[in-house]
């Protein structure tokens, strides 16, 4: 049974930083994609950043230049470094494992295992 386990998150003042944390256990963790989704509320959940197994990545248009998904095969966990954060940043963040040879990024039904989801909340 694959597990996912979210950390790192928070409050920060508009401008600062966070590094979100999400360790994976279950199976061979550098076969699979990993990604990053959000939900602020009353908003639907949206791909924030993913990055394959062989470490290329993709990004929302929203955050690109200031957050960097990045994976430690060794360690099992993938990261989110957020950074130059926005109050519209402000949402519970999830970890996501891909399934084997999906066709997307961007739509969760390619995502079979999920984390709990943790808060972040960016104030102005």
């Amino acid at each position: 049974q694959v597990q996912l386990v979210e950390s790192g998150g928070g409050s920060a003042q508009a401008g600062g930083s966070l590094r979100l944390s999400c360790a994976a256990s279950g199976r061979t963790f550098s076969r699979y994609g990993m990604g990053w989704f959000r939900q602020a509320p009353g908003k639907e959940r949206e791909l924030v950043a993913a990055i394959a197994s062989g470490g290329s990545t993709n990004y929302a248009d929203s955050v690109k230049g200031r957050f960097t998904i990045s994976r430690d095969n060794a360690k099992k966990v993938v990261y989110l470094q957020m950074n130059s954060l926005k109050p519209e940043d402000t949402a519970v963040y999830y970890c996501a494992q891909r399934v084997l040879y999906a066709s997307s990024w961007a739509d969760e039904s390619d995502y079979d295992y999920w984390g709990q989801g943790t808060q972040v909340t960016v104030s102005s």
